[in-house]
């Protein structure tokens, strides 16, 4: 299985089937001998707003209210400069050597292998993939409670806001689960920029619609109790949960600007020229600014609106009532823009085992033979078919027995922060610019990398503990919402 890995490592899982690597690029090719990648610094922004905004924007109103109202903005103002800055680093890492006609890295496995090689890369493998597969499992779960939250609306709006509007998620989570065994038989990444663009459409409005609706309601006069600290110890919460919540709220925050994981898978979808790394800088600057600004946002007005009493899902936590068509409206949009991320987070693992699977096994036809339908204009592999199929049902399954918000997202937030985010970048970048240790710019880099483990290290040890509690009154298929 490790030689299988590094194959597919070194053959490249991005943007379809690998090729052999060609110095010049012919008619229609890229210089690797691959179809011609068509991809902007519009189409890589769409991608990344459809990655970083998701359900991690819902959860700010809660994390800014654990950690008030001086820590709140500045940690999410410091995780966006980091995360901007790591990001550049890795965007530079795409190509080895010369960032023109250097040997293009497909996957950030790729790019670990090439600078860093041994260990690391089977390291990163498992963080990235872990990740990513976890993320599936946190969409799936976001988009069962908005879709659930339609309902709910509906129902408060009919029968007054004291109903008992309870309804359980596993029947939504199901159906998201179905949909998405559609959506992941699409054979390559590169085909679902028209879905990222939807959804990157999507996420703006129900982010929109998040700030107005917290705008209005603090406005209005009806704004909860917020405090320099947050949650106050004696009144909120006792000592004990405010340092377990506030490390929660950490891991959150790291969550939502998550999308290091595929930025080279990302890349691997841009054209050139000019030189992939340009344009992934200037797509990374606009997303990850744009994102920063909705998430301040959504963050502020929202902690200004709810106070210390911020719900974990600021649209389906009902603290927000009507216009119930609007609420309606949000949920709705949260739910097609997941669609579109799920497939953004997932489409890396299915090529990753796809091309291992064909370099174990070439000569098997249920792995590598296409079938064509419908007069050869759609075409289905049998394998591709199961496996993905699989995918999707163990983590639909992994969904409705762990279906806690914030603690899931808290805990991805943590594992996959410091090491894709900030390490592997940084280690790379040394490599790449050799630059010598105990200088001040190594220095300054380990400090930064460490000081990010740290957070990690606690947001995960936060996030364990509330999905330990969390389980403690939770019965699936029983408990509703």
């Amino acid at each position: 299985m490790t030689q299988d890995l590094e194959m597919a490592a070194r053959s490249g899982s991005g943007g379809g089937a690998g090729g052999p690597y060609l110095p010049q690029p012919r008619d229609g090719l890229d210089d690797d001998g691959k179809k011609k990648r068509t991809g902007t610094v519009w189409t890589a922004s769409a991608h990344i707003i459809t990655a970083v905004i998701g359900s991690g924007v819902l959860s700010l109103a809660w994390s800014t209210a654990q950690l008030g109202w001086v820590v709140g903005p500045v940690t999410l103002m410091i995780f966006s400069v980091i995360t901007y800055y790591t990001s550049s680093l890795l965007a530079d890492c795409y190509r080895t050597g010369d960032h023109v006609t250097g040997k293009r890295n497909y996957t950030y496995m790729d790019a670990v292998a090439a600078y860093l090689g041994g260990w690391q890369v089977w390291s990163c493998g498992v963080f990235q993939y872990v990740n990513l597969f976890g993320t599936a499992v946190g969409y799936t779960i976001t988009a069962s409670i908005s879709a659930a939250a339609v309902h709910k609306s509906n129902c408060f709006h009919k029968n007054g806001h004291a109903a008992d509007c309870g309804v359980y998620d596993t029947m939504y989570m199901v159906v998201f689960g179905v949909v998405q065994i559609f959506f992941s038989q699409v054979p390559n990444f590169s085909d679902l920029s028209w879905l990222s663009i939807v959804a990157a459409v999507m996420s703006f409005s129900y982010s929109s619609i998040a700030i107005g609706l917290s705008l209005a309601r603090t406005i209005s006069g009806r704004s909860g109790k917020t405090t320099l600290t947050g949650t106050e110890v004696g009144v909120d919460v006792d000592s004990a949960q405010k340092i377990w919540l506030a490390f929660q709220a950490l891991g959150n925050i790291a969550f939502a600007y998550s999308y290091s994981m595929i930025l080279i898978e990302i890349q691997d979808t841009v054209k050139s020229p000019p030189a992939e790394n340009k344009t992934m800088k200037k797509a990374t600057l606009l997303g990850v600014s744009t994102t920063t600004a909705f998430y301040m946002l959504s963050g502020c007005l929202g902690y200004a609106a709810f106070g210390n009493a911020a719900p974990g899902n600021i649209l389906t936590g009902f603290g927000f009532y009507e216009p119930y068509w609007l609420i309606d409206f949000a949920n709705v949009c949260i739910v097609v823009h997941l669609v579109g991320a799920y497939q953004v987070f997932s489409q890396p693992i299915f090529a990753a085992v796809e091309t291992c699977a064909a370099a174990r096994w070439p000569n098997a036809k249920f792995i590598t033979r296409e079938h064509t339908v419908a007069s050869g204009k759609f075409s289905f592999n049998v394998f591709r078919l199961t496996w993905r199929t699989a995918f999707v049902v163990v983590s639909t399954v992994l969904a409705i027995v762990l279906p806690f918000f914030n603690d899931i997202l808290g805990f991805l937030g943590a594992v996959g922060f410091w090491p894709l985010t900030v390490y592997y970048p940084v280690e790379m970048y040394i490599r790449q610019r050799r630059i010598q240790k105990y200088t001040t710019r190594w220095v300054a880099l380990q400090v930064l990398s460490f000081l990010c483990f740290l957070v990690s290290l606690a947001a995960a040890v936060a996030s364990i503990e509330g999905v330990t509690e969390s389980l403690k009154h939770y019965v699936p298929f029983k408990t509703k919402s």
